[in-house]
């Protein structure tokens, strides 16, 4: 997988910092209560300091902290070990950092439908547990997302361009706009990083021409894209993949499945941690870079609204400097936010250029 190189491996290397985020990630988002089971997991894959320093944090928030490692899978979404499974079913909080991450296999479904408050983690090294969780505003972070939620919710079409040649155009007709870097506060829910929106507008409205640009992944082979990967999205739904290499290698591997649903359009989102300000190859903070667009295609979750479905797995790639079109009006011009509200709360919260 194509990453930026910053691993730093001195175990002192941002401790104090990352000890910050594990304590924000635990008492701020999961919501860790005294006496609560949490899963941590890790795959051979995942830096062990990010798991070592939440592990200490459950403990000081008085909850029982078991880490469980296993072997890297080849895939995400994939079935892990049997204990693996047994574990985070049993669960009261489950936080994921293995790389090649379970959401979305039948082990994740249980242990959601057994109430398990769970966050996708994957891939989060020091650096990304410091920049993407201990030094944002949260609270900032989560108004800014509660604005673009009410947008999202007052427009009808919605239209992403950009210079590199997407135009793609959804309706949402109602459908639900969901925050994702929320608090864990209800049994059974799924939240994400900080700094992302997401929701899926009907499928059939779904049209036009989708370029990612900034990251894409799986496949494992890609991450950091270095050439543009173009796809032509009727009805919701990818026909055509085009460009060099890194395109050959995604439609080689979105055709190797042989599911139809594998290219279908599964949610839009937006992304706006401030701590984001490029793609690295680690897809949770490359669907966070402040101002992008990314899409996920393939296995659907409910909580997105409308009609969920499964597929053989799911992908997500992004779009860097977009212009957002709400009902015509623009509220974000080549990355850049420009509705007045939006651009307020970015001075606010400190996001770079504003």
């Amino acid at each position: 997988m194509e990453v930026v190189s910053r691993i730093e491996s001195r175990p002192e290397y941002l401790s104090w910092e990352a000890a910050v985020g594990a304590r924000k990630l635990v008492e701020q988002v999961m919501l860790v209560k005294p006496g609560e089971q949490v899963v941590i997991t890790g795959d051979t894959s995942t830096d062990r300091r990010v798991v070592e320093v939440t592990a200490q944090a459950v403990a000081a928030a008085g909850a029982v902290p078991t880490v469980v490692w296993y072997d890297t899978r080849p895939s995400s979404a994939m079935e892990p070990p049997a204990p693996v499974a047994g574990a985070v079913a049993n669960a009261d909080v489950w936080i994921e950092y293995s790389l090649a991450y379970i959401m979305h296999s039948e082990a994740f479904r249980t242990a959601i439908a057994n109430g398990v408050r769970y966050t996708n983690l994957t891939g989060m090294d020091v650096p990304m547990l410091v920049d993407t969780v201990g030094r944002p505003d949260f609270e900032g972070v989560m108004r800014l997302g509660r604005t673009l939620v009410r947008l999202l919710e007052e427009a009808d079409e919605v239209r992403i361009s950009s210079a590199n040649g997407t135009d793609l155009v959804g309706r949402n007709q109602g459908r639900p706009i969901n925050l994702r870097g929320k608090p864990a506060e209800k049994p059974g829910e799924t939240v994400m990083l900080s700094g992302q929106i997401s929701w899926n507008p009907v499928e059939q409205t779904q049209n036009g021409v989708l370029v990612f640009d900034g990251a894409l992944w799986p496949p494992a082979e890609i991450g950091l894209l270095r050439t543009p990967v173009r796809c032509v999205v009727e009805d919701g739904v990818v026909t055509e993949i085009t460009g060099d290499r890194d395109a050959e290698v995604f439609r080689a591997w979105m055709q190797s499945f042989g599911d139809p649903n594998m290219f279908r359009l599964a949610h839009w989102s937006l992304g706006f941690n401030p701590g984001v300000t490029r793609p690295t190859g680690r897809i949770v903070e490359d669907e966070r870079v402040f101002g992008c667009v990314e899409i996920g295609i393939g296995t659907k979750g409910a909580w997105i609204g409308g009609e969920p479905w499964v597929a053989a797995a799911h992908t997500d790639g992004s779009v860097l400097g977009p212009t957002i079109h709400l009902d015509g009006e623009v509220i974000e011009l080549d990355g850049r936010y420009v509705h007045p509200e939006l651009v307020a709360i970015c001075r606010e919260i400190g996001a770079p250029g504003y």
